[in-house]
């Protein structure tokens, strides 16, 4: 008896899964997405450069926005795939090195030499001549956390396909946190003011916990926006964009 076809069709063993939907960015959702997650990154690694101490919590001065961009960055992996992600990876850290260099330029130039100009001048070195280090150290770290998380996500949508949202946003940022975590603040711990051991545990573990319990609090705005744009995004699911 020849097998049934049509809707109604049982689907064949070890047929191959349902590829996943994405969008293109041909509309205006991404480049909004994109500019929000540049300015939140260029004004983490400014506050970054402020130890902060809560009580017992060490932290740093950007520690209430980082955790914006990992989320843009979900809803991006989510809606435009794995190969957008990293486009905005990448653009987001050339705008944050150039902002670094701008910053440079400022504190090179000539200022007044009155008792107002040299407090000024002081006060810029001491708010944004760190930044440079913290950049760098935001680069690695973003990169390679943000790249795991966005893989991660693609990679379990993959499987899922449209189901299991929640589990992706959550199964993804874990691993992509930590290593995030741990590279920045290997690298930018000297420049804030933490020198011994203790402290940068404090450091690390308290980074680590906070921008993950945030995402985690988040998933259910964030599940909520990426329906919205899912709906409103015209190729959504029309296979012509790229994982």
């Amino acid at each position: 008896m020849p097998s049934p076809s049509g809707p109604d069709a049982l689907p064949i063993a070890g047929s191959a899964p349902t590829a996943p939907k994405f969008a293109s960015i041909g509309s205006p959702y991404f480049g909004i997405m994109l500019a929000f997650m540049a300015v939140v990154l260029i004004l983490s690694n400014i506050g970054a450069s402020k130890g902060v101490a809560i009580g017992p919590i060490i932290t740093d001065g950007g520690f209430f926005l980082f955790p914006l961009a990992y989320i843009l960055g979900d809803v991006i992996s989510e809606v435009y795939g794995f190969k957008v992600a990293r486009k905005a990876i990448f653009t987001t850290f050339a705008l944050s090195v150039f902002a670094s260099i701008c910053y440079w330029v400022i504190i090179a130039l000539p200022g007044f030499d009155d008792d107002f100009g040299t407090s000024k001048q002081v006060a810029l070195e001491g708010a944004l001549g760190p930044v440079p280090q913290i950049v760098l150290a935001s680069l690695l770290a973003f990169l390679a956390g943000q790249t795991i998380n966005s893989w991660i996500l693609v990679k379990m949508k993959a499987r899922s396909g449209e189901k299991s949202l929640w589990a992706r946003l959550m199964g993804s940022t874990g691993a992509g946190e930590f290593v995030d975590t741990l590279i920045f603040c290997s690298i930018a711990a000297s420049v804030i003011g933490i020198t011994d051991f203790g402290t940068f545990v404090n450091y690390v573990v308290v980074g680590f916990v906070y921008k993950t319990l945030v995402e985690f609090l988040f998933v259910p705005v964030t599940s909520l926006v990426i329906g919205w744009i899912k709906k409103r995004e015209p190729s959504y699911g029309a296979g012509s964009a790229p994982a």
